[in-house]
């Protein structure tokens, strides 16, 4: 059971690179497909008088529709790869096929129209509605046919045991072992291949179940798809205490819904028919709102490093000319699933701020510089943080990471802290906003419940809300 190969995961790997790649694959020819097809209809429906062409080979030869049939797909493509079709490919369902391709097929629709047709020479508006529905339709039937075959495909995989995926169930008990034979006969449907069980803390392992010291090695050797948790009972602090264990192994996780009340938190209500479970390994974020998310991230960080590189060159000789020590102060810090980075910020502090250990900083703290209380006020000690956000360690928003050493007395009063660790950590957060910096546990306390409410209502647009007020509070200086 424990000696699976390296060669095991990358094949894994391969096996979901394969399957987006056969989605993308479809995407491009159905797209071929359609924008042909909706050229042949845009010549019936407008005329030869309207087009200019004589007949419709010369009008599909023009150079004009040659580009259009290599460029529109390559935009289709995109459109769909924002809307998150292509993050889980082997999670798609034919209902997630219908509503994800709805969305795409009518964005990619506005964008052609507007971009290609909005001027076409035809003074009646009823042509343009006509076109539009063409359009849609065809946009959308031909994905549509696309995907649900690659979907049904994978599902006569799953139901031929061609295709599986390993998952483990940690919960020793009548309820874990009710739950695990539930998986194994749905396996044709679910494609769930349980490894085994493993007990939580506190059971006992017995004969043929992993204890659960073992589960990060088990983890490691195999490619483990996913981790089912069923308690024989739940509370709040005995939860949360399991989920910051869990995290670490960045194993989406599914708990029973018996443990919701408890988790105070929006989570995601997935199904293994019969057997309901939820994702609490991941905030209530659509894939579309996680991919454009990420977009964002990527450019507006690195929009941010390229313009302002010269004026963090001159705080950051500022910095050493104002106190020894290094210009450039990194961290460790504890990011998205419990994951550990090293955080870059302007030092506004001396080199030996520390040295009787790990501290908060106060309003009149005397560790604190004199630029360094100028660069806090405006917060310009975060900018360094835009490479963060370029790695991947954090967002632009998202909740405040923390130490380690402060997140243990967090979690001694407010297990639910751990829940934060399903998002990426951000440059600033609504709880900065509406709270501001922390000088002691019971204030990180505090700015948490503005953190929660955060991870249950993620969206573009909170995020821009966020950023517009985080604007505001640097102009003002109202930073720490």
């Amino acid at each position: 059971m424990y000696s699976e190969t390296d060669h095991r995961k990358r094949k894994n790997v391969i096996s979901t690179n394969r399957q987006r790649a056969l989605y993308v694959a479809t995407d491009f020819i159905t797209a071929n497909i359609a924008v042909f097809l909706f050229d042949i209809v845009r010549f019936h429906v407008l005329g030869s008088m309207t087009t200019g062409f004589s007949g419709l080979s010369a009008f599909l030869s023009a150079p004009i529709l040659v580009a259009e049939q290599i460029i529109l797909p390559v935009i289709v493509l995109l459109v769909n790869a924002l809307s998150g079709y292509y993050n889980k490919p082997f999670r798609n369902s034919y209902i997630q096929d219908v509503v994800v391709t709805v969305g795409s097929s009518f964005f990619n629709m506005l964008f052609i129209y507007f971009a290609l047709l909005v001027n076409n020479p035809t003074a009646i508006r009823r042509t343009s509605y006509i076109l539009l529905f063409y359009l849609f339709f065809l946009l959308f039937f031909m994905a549509i046919a696309g995907r649900l075959a690659v979907t049904a495909l994978t599902y006569r995989k799953m139901r031929r045991r061609e295709l599986s995926f390993d998952v483990l169930l940690t919960g020793n008990n009548p309820r874990g072992r009710a739950a695990a034979e539930n998986i194994r006969r749905n396996f044709g449907r679910t494609g769930y291949n349980l490894v085994g069980i493993a007990a939580l803390p506190g059971e006992e392992s017995g004969e043929g179940v992993i204890p659960f010291d073992e589960l990060p090695a088990l983890c490691s050797s195999r490619k483990i798809s996913e981790i089912f948790v069923v308690p024989e009972k739940s509370d709040a602090e005995h939860m949360a205490t399991l989920l910051h264990r869990l995290f670490p192994l960045a194993i989406p996780l599914k708990i029973t819904p018996e443990a919701l009340p408890v988790l105070n938190s929006s989570i995601k209500l997935q199904s293994i028919y019969e057997e309901p479970f939820v994702d609490v390994s991941n905030a209530n974020i659509s894939e579309c709102t996680r991919t454009l998310k990420r977009v964002a991230d990527i450019c507006i960080s690195a929009t941010a490093l390229a313009l302002l590189a010269l004026p963090m060159g001159v705080i950051a000789l500022l910095v050493k000319r104002d106190s020894p020590g290094a210009a450039i102060y990194r961290q460790d810090r504890i990011g998205y699933r419990g994951r550990r980075f090293r955080i870059c910020k302007f030092r506004t502090m001396r080199t030996d701020a520390e040295a009787q250990g790990p501290q908060l900083s106060s309003e009149n703290d005397p560790r604190i510089t004199s630029l360094g209380r100028c660069l806090r006020k405006y917060r310009l000690d975060e900018l360094p943080q835009f490479w963060n956000v370029l790695r991947g360690d954090m967002s632009l928003v998202g909740p405040r990471p923390e130490r380690e050493y402060f997140i243990r007395q967090i979690m001694e009063r407010a297990p639910q802290y751990t829940l934060l660790h399903q998002i990426r950590p951000g440059i600033t957060s609504w709880g900065m906003v509406k709270y501001g910096y922390a000088s002691s546990v019971d204030e990180m306390v505090k700015r948490l419940n503005f953190d929660l409410i955060y991870l249950a209502n993620v969206s573009m647009a909170v995020d821009l809300k966020i950023l517009l007020y985080t604007v505001k509070t640097v102009v003002k200086g109202r930073g720490k």
